[in-house]
């Protein structure tokens, strides 16, 4: 690892030559590079947390001047309990899965000795900005190292002294590995993020993670393809059916959690019938935890009626721009929905397209719901705070992505690959096939090394013997 002041230039072309070196190692020389990284930040511990501490204390004078949002500054807490364990585990969990590169995903005979293979490999150089966040660099080290792509990484000036802690410690790791150091540049110089931008030559993607601001600016800058989400404002539609003591425990969970988290609950749609059963107790839970619930008209009569005094005394009336916010914060916009086609064509017109739920007992409503709702995670009977890579089984992540194409929701190691065809012959050439010539042959080749677990193999070797059904 590179922690470097050189130009914009000199950093992509050395990681372009770094994920060509990279990529060719094999799998136990790239796990080896991620246990030495475990150990060293293991071991490292008090210096990362000294450093943080000195960012901390400078966010929170920005904060109280108004220079930076709360929801950075907590973003930036390296200190709360288990945050740092987690950022060692999502390393180890990484190490531990199954290499993602150089996998045969699919192969056809063309012809007699003429195999085309379609064969996972790395996307190559990948382009990280973000903001508060510190943990981002380990995981993207692992992330990048597993999956055989080089990474730059640029962070916001809220992090730096954790940001170049953090460089150190995996810098010299990487010494005493087969890794490359070139493969990952973690970039110091200011003002250079407009310029990595423009370098599409040697930078194969972008993952902003930071703000509605950064994200925005990136995908309107960038020469290079963007991979990421801007918002995060998620949405619950509560229904009648579901029972008050379960969708109190997931909507408290959903909200107040971390509210800070772009996966956060930020919308909760409520059924008509559900007014004045089901939602008044989970008002009372949020009320109690801090919540601010902004309410349109219906919601808000409902729970003022049902409710005590001194917590309807709390309820606000909602705007129009509450159902189009993400507040970061323990404010909720409830609003009543008059139907479940009501409550997909909301979500499908206010939300971000990042994690959207529904509470039902129903399954042909869920159903409908998870079908109709156009989002990267959508959820039946449980909280939008499990979008995340480390929840999915991803060992970590490198962003949430409301994309349409390559990838999308939490982006771990399948993500960051790509693949390439492999076509191995025996002196065939084109002009032998077509009018008059050789017929090509198209036959999809069942590959027991496709498969996934040993019920597959099984049901591939019962077809390849003519038996599957």
């Amino acid at each position: 690892m590179s922690l470097t002041n050189a130009t914009p230039l000199e950093v992509a072309k050395a990681a372009q030559v770094g994920s060509r070196r990279l990529a060719v190692l094999s799998t136990d020389e790239r796990n080896a590079a991620l246990t030495a990284i475990h150990k060293a930040l293991a071991d490292a511990k008090d210096e990362v947390l000294a450093a943080n501490k000195q960012d901390l204390e400078d966010a929170n004078k920005a904060a109280a001047g108004g220079t930076l949002s709360q929801s950075l500054v907590k973003r930036l807490d390296l200190g709360k309990p288990g945050k740092y364990e987690d950022m060692l585990q999502g390393i180890l969990d990484v190490r531990d899965l199954e290499d993602p590169i150089n996998k045969t995903t699919a192969r056809t005979l063309l012809d007699d000795n003429l195999v085309l293979s379609r064969v996972t490999c790395p996307i190559g150089v990948l382009l990280i900005i973000f903001e508060a966040r510190p943990e981002v660099i380990a995981n993207i080290s692992a992330l990048a190292i597993k999956s055989g792509n080089a990474a730059i990484l640029k962070g916001g000036r809220e992090s730096s002294h954790s940001f170049a802690a953090i460089a150190s410690i995996i810098s010299r790791a990487l010494s005493t590995t087969s890794v490359p150091s070139d493969c990952l540049q973690l970039v110091q110089t200011r003002d250079v993020i407009a310029d990595l931008l423009k370098l599409d030559s040697y930078i194969d993607l972008c993952i902003p993670r930071g703000g509605n601001e950064l994200v925005r600016y990136v995908k309107t800058t960038a020469s290079i393809p963007v991979l990421g989400h801007a918002d995060g404002i998620c949405s619950t539609y509560l229904c009648a059916d579901y029972p008050a003591e379960k969708a109190v425990k997931i909507i408290v969970d959903a909200k107040v959690s971390y509210p800070a988290g772009c996966n956060a609950l930020e919308q909760l749609l409520v059924a008509e019938d559900a007014l004045t059963t089901t939602l008044p107790p989970i008002a009372e839970a949020l009320l109690a935890k801090g919540v601010s619930l902004r309410c349109d008209a219906p919601s808000l009569s409902a729970l003022k009626s049902s409710l005590p005094p001194h917590s309807a005394a709390l309820l606000q009336p909602a705007t129009d721009a509450d159902y189009t916010t993400e507040f970061l914060d323990l404010v909720l916009a409830v609003k009543s929905i008059p139907s479940l086609d009501a409550a997909i064509a909301h979500i499908n017109t206010h939300s971000s397209h990042h994690t959207d739920a529904i509470l039902t007992l129903d399954a042909s409503r869920a159903q409908t719901f998870l079908s109709g709702v156009d989002s990267s995670s959508v959820y039946w009977n449980t909280s939008t705070r499990m979008a995340d890579g480390q929840r999915y089984g991803f060992g970590t992540e490198v962003g949430i992505s409301t994309n349409k194409i390559h990838s999308r929701g939490p982006v771990g190691l399948e993500g960051l690959t790509i693949y390439k065809w492999v076509l191995v012959g025996d002196a065939q050439v084109s002009a032998e096939y077509g009018a008059g010539g050789k017929r090509w042959r198209h036959e999809v080749l069942v590959d027991e090394g496709v498969a996934r677990n040993e019920e597959e193999r099984e049901v591939l070797r019962k077809f390849r013997a003519g038996k599957a059904n």
